[in-house]
């Protein structure tokens, strides 16, 4: 009986262990219970830019897998904490957080459940030796290691805003462009100065007008009308060019553009889909493929692909993570000898010849 007992308690301490192991950790592919949320940057879910890019690639992997899908939008900075801990406490699987500003929140939560698995869009991973967020920015840790449920998501804006700029400078007039961004956040400066490289490389006396609209990202990202105002200001002082980088706030910038008849360029998506209303100024898109590129890092988390760490996608990725939308009515515009400048470019940044610059 003894041993009869001693066995029986053996499988049932092993059963009790698998369960505890299965408990929040992600379901397969066919996993009808996988439950996947996303928790947005400040601002409005459908800014026709990266909220709604990251929200739709989640929706989209959620289908695919068959999962159930819910959002929480953000509205202040300071309900980050609190809106990850909701998709936790309901017990989601997958959490997809939005933006640069988030990643303090995110990492808290990655290292306090490590059975749910963490994407972080624009999000480097820095931590200490003990997997914390790292204020100083030493990095010491491995983020791979010490958090293996968490991927931080980084394109290479500055590559998607290069080309973008070599576009700029070859249709300038004037030979002043401008380019307005929401506020000062990595891949806001990333875009910014790429763009400026990728013009300068065509004209390299070009002037390029630069000016963030708010420090405060909840205003920088989500103000139409101060966007539209600083485009006009630009374009007061010679810019026949607008790159906008500001989230919703750019829709103000195009408008501005379409106004006075000068050419616009959208960012993160092709904006003649997202603002077909301004599609008679806007030439091209500075895009990352953030749709796409959150639709597969979703569905990998659902298997034993997922990749944790800070992971790159760039013009290398397969594939390619960055790129410049269709000219649609402005394809006569683009002539043999820009296409060619931005093809080299292209290549010359797959193979890392070309590396532009991030600030």
């Amino acid at each position: 009986m003894k041993k009869l007992y001693a066995v029986i308690t053996l499988i049932v301490i092993a059963l009790l262990t698998l369960s505890a192991c299965g408990t929040g950790a992600p379901a397969t592919p066919a996993g009808e219970e996988l439950k996947i949320g996303v928790v947005t940057d400040v601002g409005q879910l459908e800014d026709k830019s990266f909220n709604q890019a990251a929200y739709e690639g989640g929706k989209a992997a959620a289908e695919k897998l068959g999962a159930t899908f819910d959002v929480i939008v953000t509205q202040n900075i300071s309900d980050y904490k609190q809106n990850i801990q909701t998709f936790v406490d309901q017990g989601f699987d997958v959490i997809i957080t939005v933006g640069f500003l988030i990643v303090m929140d995110t990492i808290i939560a990655v290292k306090a459940n490590p059975n749910v698995k963490f994407i972080g869009v624009d999000q480097g991973i820095c931590v200490d030796e003990e997997g914390a967020p790292d204020p100083t920015f030493t990095c010491a840790g491995d983020a791979a290691k010490l958090l293996p449920n968490y991927q931080g998501i980084v394109f290479a804006e500055e590559q998607a805003g290069y080309l973008a700029g070599i576009v700029a400078g070859s249709l300038s007039k004037t030979g002043t462009i401008g380019a307005v961004g929401g506020t000062n956040v990595p891949a806001v400066v990333a875009y910014n100065a790429g763009y400026v490289a990728g013009a300068q490389s065509v004209n390299p006396d070009i002037k390029a007008l630069y000016q963030e609209t708010n420090p405060d990202p909840a205003k920088g990202f989500n103000d139409p009308a101060t966007g539209k105002a600083i485009a006009q200001q630009f374009i007061a002082q010679g810019a026949d060019v607008l790159f906008q980088i500001a989230g919703l706030t750019g829709q103000g910038v195009l408008e501005a553009a379409c106004d006075a008849g000068i050419y616009g360029i959208g960012v993160d998506v092709d904006q003649v889909e997202t603002l077909p209303n301004l599609s008679k100024c806007i030439v091209t898109s500075a895009e990352k493929k953030l749709k796409d590129t959150v639709q597969a890092v979703t569905e990998s988390a659902a298997t034993e692909n997922f990749k944790p760490g800070t992971v790159a996608y760039n013009a290398a990725s397969q594939p390619p993570a960055i790129g410049l939308a269709p000219y649609h009515d402005f394809e006569s515009l683009i002539t043999p000898e820009i296409q060619e400048k931005i093809d080299a470019a292209f290549a010359a940044m797959q193979s890392g010849e070309l590396v532009p610059p991030r600030k």
